[in-house]
C-alpha cells in the first residue's frame, strides 16, 4: 500500500493534469473559425415577454410570503 501511495498515486495525478493541460492547450492550434461559438441552426424568434405568474397588479402582504396564503394558515 505504501508503494501505491508513494509512486502510483502521484503518477496518476500528474498524468491526469498533463492530459487536462494538453486538452486545454490544443485550442491554440485550432484555426480561428474553429474557436468561434457554434452556429445557431434556427433563428431565435422575438416573442413578447410572458410573466411567470399573474398577479393582476395586486401586491400581496409580506406575511403571506413568509407564512403562506391566509387560506392555508391554521388558527390556534
Amino acid at each position: 500500500m505504501s508503494f501505491f501511495r508513494s509512486y502510483i498515486a502521484p503518477l496518476l495525478i500528474v498524468l491526469i493534469f498533463a492530459v487536462a493541460m494538453l486538452a486545454v492547450s490544443a485550442r491554440i492550434f485550432l484555426p480561428s473559425d474553429m474557436m468561434a461559438p457554434a452556429p445557431i441552426e434556427e433563428p431565435v424568434s422575438i416573442r413578447p415577454v410572458v410573466p411567470l405568474a399573474s398577479s393582476d397588479g395586486v401586491v400581496s402582504d409580506l406575511s403571506e410570503f413568509i407564512h403562506g396564503p391566509a387560506a392555508y394558515q391554521v388558527e390556534g
